[in-house]
């Protein structure tokens, strides 16, 4: 069965007869067959119908038509006229159409070296075929055959390239179906396409599936010209191909791009995308509503790290970002709202103050246009409930991603019905069990470690249950578990590591190192100052607030913070520092797997000390030796 994108069951707007191809595409097509309906193409924006991809075919573009033959009055090459309620109606030809968003996409493609064909006869031009045609939805065969003779069909829509009524149904043969769409290829060459050319091809045509590149318009700025020729998007194309480039996976654009309106729960477990599906689902209802869309999280650092986010993709005026605690304090000002005293601390004053403020209206409901919340399980119900009312009722929109193998807090942490919040989970929860973060040895190194406070557990009426993590990701080297004496031995051999990275080209930007205590992060400072080397030390909410990832220094934060972010290299430092009563082991264990987890390539756990965490890591060295 295809992939379709956006699913069929989610999108509105469709004429019958394109749902009634999609469905025929879904069902009569293998699983190697990728179909996006409705994007759009070039810088005029053009929207085909539908654009197949096959590794082995290549690219087809379709124009779809519920056109009655008794309304179809005139057709020639470019213009076809129609009898509508109206009146007479001129459009363009659907062909010419399809020919021309297929032609914009092949100028684009072929711009990128990687996508060309290297030699022979097609030398230069796009590395596989592409074909376009028309699907008549209402006028079967015989009826298009007896309204326009051969010739005249020749001439404006030759029969090799259309498909009509009679050839769609639900008892036509898979194997005739296809012959019919690929016999509006005009050749065939090249090799099959590979997977990174695959991810070539989606990185140019949807530029909100890349991940860690600017969103910079492909297709030139508004004051630019407006044409899709070769020249003019060649010129643009090279200038922004990278030499590696990184995509979601065609299961992540799926769920991202099908998501639908109203409420919508994804349970992922770490490295599963979640917040790449965050940033699409800005992207795509930035463009949508007239209100603001409001990000919250718990975590004050990925809190700074998403803004970085949103302004990659440039929705950064539209998109507001904030952590919980600071989006209270700034209700409060904004509305003159005064803090309630009493003996709790400041943060929970803030809250309840909020919460107070909404239900006497001195602070108004439905704010924004859409609400996203990552880290949702670190989230208290009353917390959820206040926020669902700052949503419009007229979009209703709210997405909430959580892992409950990431709650670090004592916190309920969605232990109770997100029905009871008003968060309407029921039939809308959508579970990410793939993780595409960490490399397969980094995964099983974690979760070895940590998978006996990370069994699964029963689901109530719409709560999801904790899952297992499946590994996608590719391999790499072992996790390395070094143990020193003393904790100064310990800094300074973390330093040497830094020092051998930093001269093997590695960005200081792209190493992280995590500690447990403020003691520990401090030492760390000053041993990394010592070297020379500069780093970046998130010890506080202003430090934290201003954190910049693209900065080029190494990253120093806790387990706490790091939550949320990931790095190339992670060094995960002070295990022999570490409580180990037993009161202390699953809260622990779980920071230790967070911060594991942080890691896509390259893991080194440290410890200057000895306890229950040390022996753990160094029999599960000895066991995956």
């Amino acid at each position: 069965m295809a992939a379709i994108i956006p699913s069929l069951s989610t999108i509105r707007g469709m004429t019958a007869g394109e749902r009634r191809f999609g469905r025929r595409l879904e069902a009569l097509l293998e699983d190697d067959y990728t179909v996006w309906y409705d994007v759009p193409v070039g810088r005029q924006r053009r929207y085909p119908d539908f654009i197949i991809l096959h590794p082995s075919r290549g690219l087809l573009f379709l124009e779809v038509k519920d056109w009655k033959l008794a309304t179809l009055k005139k057709i020639s090459k470019d213009r076809v006229t129609l009898q509508t309620h109206n009146g007479l109606d001129v459009v363009s030809n659907p062909l010419e159409q399809a020919r021309q968003y297929a032609q914009t996409t092949v100028n684009v493609l072929k711009a990128d070296p990687q996508l060309r064909q290297p030699e022979g006869r097609y030398q230069g031009r796009l590395c596989c075929p592409y074909g376009y045609g028309v699907v008549l939805t209402n006028i079967t065969r015989q009826q298009w055959n007896k309204a326009l003779p051969e010739d005249h069909q020749e001439l404006v829509l030759p029969a090799h390239r259309v498909i009509c009524k009679d050839e769609m149904t639900d008892s036509v043969d898979a194997e005739a179906f296809q012959s019919r769409l690929w016999g509006m290829f005009e050749y065939r060459f090249g090799e099959k396409l590979s997977l990174p050319q695959i991810d070539r091809v989606r990185w140019h045509l949807f530029p909100e599936v890349r991940i860690n590149a600017p969103q910079q318009d492909l297709f030139g700025g508004p004051d630019e010209e407006t044409d899709d020729s070769p020249e003019t998007t060649s010129n643009v194309s090279q200038a922004l191909v990278p030499e590696i480039v990184r995509v979601m996976d065609i299961q992540q654009e799926l769920l991202a791009k099908s998501l639908g309106d109203g409420h919508r729960v994804i349970h992922g477990v770490a490295g599963s995308g979640k917040t790449l599906i965050l940033g699409y689902r800005c992207l795509h209802l930035s463009q949508a509503t007239s209100k603001p869309i409001l990000v919250l999280c718990f975590n004050i650092t990925l809190a700074a790290r998403l803004r970085v986010f949103m302004a990659e993709r440039g929705v950064d005026e539209q998109v507001q970002v904030y952590h919980f605690h600071e989006w209270c304090g700034l209700q409060l000002k904004t509305y003159h709202v005064d803090t309630q005293e009493g003996d709790r601390a400041h943060w929970e004053r803030q809250v309840t103050s909020v919460i107070a403020g909404v239900e006497k209206g001195d602070i108004p409901r439905a704010q924004y246009g859409a609400l996203m919340i990552d880290e949702g399980h670190d989230f208290e119900p009353e917390w959820l409930k206040l926020v669902v009312q700052m949503i419009d009722p007229d979009t209703n929109s709210l997405l909430l991603l959580y892992d409950d193998a990431q709650s670090i807090y004592t916190r309920q942490q969605l232990k109770f019905p997100l029905s009871s919040a008003g968060i309407q989970a029921r039939g809308r929860t959508t579970i990410l069990k793939l993780n595409y973060r960490n490399t397969r040895e980094i995964l099983t190194f974690a979760y070895d470690f940590a998978k006996e406070y990370l069994q699964a557990q029963d689901a109530d009426d719409d709560h999801v249950p904790l899952i297992q993590p499946e590994i996608a990701g590719a391999s790499g080297p072992m996790p390395v578990y070094r143990s020193f004496n003393n904790t100064n031995d310990e800094y300074q051999y973390i330093v040497r590591c830094v020092e051998k990275w930093r001269s093997g080209g590695k960005p200081l930007s792209s190493i992280a190192i995590i500690y447990a205590h403020h003691y520990q992060g401090a030492a760390l400072k000053s041993a990394l100052e010592q070297a020379g080397i500069p780093s970046a030390w998130l010890k506080s909410s202003t430090h934290k607030k201003a954190y910049n990832p693209t900065e080029e220094k190494v990253t120093l934060l806790t387990r706490q913070s790091s939550k949320g972010l990931e790095f190339d290299t992670v060094v995960l430092s002070g295990i022999g520092g570490l409580r180990d009563g037993e009161d202390d082991m699953a809260k622990e264990i779980r920071l230790l797997y967070v911060g594991m987890t942080r890691a896509k390539q390259q893991l080194l756990v440290t410890s200057g000390g000895a306890n229950q965490f040390t022996e753990r890591f160094q029999q599960l060295t000895q066991d995956a030796a």
